[in-house]
């Protein structure tokens, strides 16, 4: 004879869905931020001979600019400066750079034996005087890991805005309950900076700079760091 399959029976009222819910994060993306202003008034000095280099070399953009449409001073100017790597002034700060971005991906859980992360581009800028100051929203391509080391900055100046790098969640996103919160709904982080704050970032993190009402001076030397194949290094 065959055997009937044997039905689960379910008591009714017996059952019930789940009250509470175990929530595990995934897909997560790191900013690391501290503060040392230990260093901040020996790079200063040695930023500012290139602060004012960038300076010179924007004056004349900017002196046809007011003729042309009235005087603004330097209003809306970012000064950039060429690069700080190979400055003997720099070399501690760029050699922590690259240290500590290494550790970072290593944090973060990439197999970096192959790898080598080098320090590609590294230079100070002071946003303008007369205001105006901002960068828009940007990523750093071919890169790994980014930051800034802030040498002039208060609560009066530009500060760092992050966004959520998930395109598909900015896409399907909901409106925010309390944007005052930090929440799995927040699209966007900001830091108070001042001097001597360090950030590190993923350099796939879209970010900008609000604009900089020209209170007080706004300065911050920026980093963009990678990691390299060594047979590439080796060839």
């Amino acid at each position: 004879m065959k055997k009937k399959n044997k039905k689960t029976k379910i008591k009714k009222g017996k059952l019930s869905f789940p009250k509470e819910l175990f929530r595990e994060d995934y897909f997560k993306c790191p900013i690391w931020f501290a503060k040392e202003p230990g260093f901040v008034d020996r790079l200063n000095k040695a930023s500012d001979p290139y602060i004012e280099k960038a300076k010179k070399n924007l004056k004349k953009d900017i002196d046809k600019r007011n003729k042309k449409f009235g005087d603004k001073g330097d209003m809306g100017h970012v000064f950039h400066s060429t690069t700080l790597i190979g400055d003997p002034n720099f070399k501690e700060l760029q050699d922590y750079i690259g240290a500590t971005s290494h550790n970072l991906l290593e944090e973060m859980g990439y197999d970096l034996k192959d790898y080598s992360v080098f320090t590609t581009e590294m230079w100070v800028q002071e946003f303008a005087k007369k205001d105006g100051g901002h960068h828009t929203l940007h990523t750093h391509w071919n890169g790994h890991i980014s930051g800034f080391y802030f040498l002039k900055a208060s609560e009066k100046t530009s500060l760092p805005l992050f966004e959520d790098p998930r395109p598909g969640n900015l896409m399907n996103s909901l409106p925010e309950l309390d944007k005052s919160q930090v929440t799995y709904a927040s699209t966007q982080i900001n830091y108070k900076v001042e001097p001597g704050s360090m950030i590190f970032f993923p350099s796939y993190v879209p970010h900008q700079y609000v604009i900089d009402m020209g209170y007080d001076p706004f300065r911050f030397i920026h980093w963009n760091c990678q990691a390299i194949p060594k047979a590439v290094l080796n060839d």
